[in-house]
């Protein structure tokens, strides 16, 4: 009488191991400052955060039921390219940087000419 064994392997082994990227504390103080700014001038009025392998998002929303106005993407570094940020309106790249602050001087007000009032 033959008896067969059985052989307990681990799944971790077998599945493809997804590293999912996150913001730090620091980023998403950055981020909701941001965020609360537009806020008070009436200009955003919702956000979300979104993780996924490899990219972290936040995108913010004029109105709750459209697509995002604007998104920041977090990259994961590889081992040729470090982390990146990534400033989107629709499919349009504003601004790529390895820092959060430069990536979201792209929302800063720029200035702008202001005609006197005759008289």
């Amino acid at each position: 009488m033959s008896r067969k064994t059985a052989t307990v392997l681990s799944l971790g082994d077998y599945r493809a191991r997804q590293h999912t990227l996150y913001f730090t504390r620091g980023e998403l103080n950055q981020l909701l400052g941001l965020y609360s700014l537009h806020v008070i001038r009436g200009v955003w009025r919702d956000y979300a955060i979104d993780h996924a392998p490899g990219v972290a998002r936040f995108s913010v929303f004029r109105h709750t039921h459209e697509a995002p106005a604007y998104t920041v993407l977090k990259t994961a570094p590889s081992s040729t390219q470090p982390a990146e940020f990534i400033v989107r309106r629709g499919r349009e790249e504003l601004r790529v940087s390895r820092n959060l602050s430069e990536a979201l001087e792209v929302f800063r007000a720029r200035p702008s000419l202001v005609a006197a009032a005759p008289g």
